[in-house]
């Protein structure tokens, strides 16, 4: 695997599995992508899709397939998506290398 490529952790495939099974729809992936805004310039968003757009790169987890679009793929290069459990609640959370800084929310970073 490139170093380039996007990681979706065994956590956060197991959590899109779960949540595929809720809503009876195996052909649902995950589509990570990069907004504008947030408390530090840009924001990591989280959706379910059912069509590969063109353009998407996919990454693989076993059956999980999580997508990214050309514009986000550039500020996600080499990161890692997790999903993760806490005092805060449980959510997605993007692991990037590319982020300077980020924000108290985990959700926002600069670049």
């Amino acid at each position: 695997m490139s170093t380039a490529a996007l990681v979706l952790t065994d956590n956060a495939a197991d959590k899109v599995r779960k949540l595929r099974e809720g809503e009876a729809n195996p052909l649902l992936k995950l589509r990570v992508y990069i907004t504008g805004g947030g408390c530090s310039g840009f924001s990591y968003g989280f959706t379910f899709d059912e069509e590969i757009k063109e353009g998407d790169t996919e990454f693989l987890n076993g059956d999980v397939t999580m997508l990214v679009d050309p514009m986000s793929y550039q500020y996600l290069v080499g990161s890692e998506v997790d999903y993760v459990e806490g005092l805060n609640g449980s959510q997605f959370l993007v692991k990037n290398p590319n982020a300077t800084s980020t924000c108290g929310c985990g959700s926002s970073f600069t670049i």
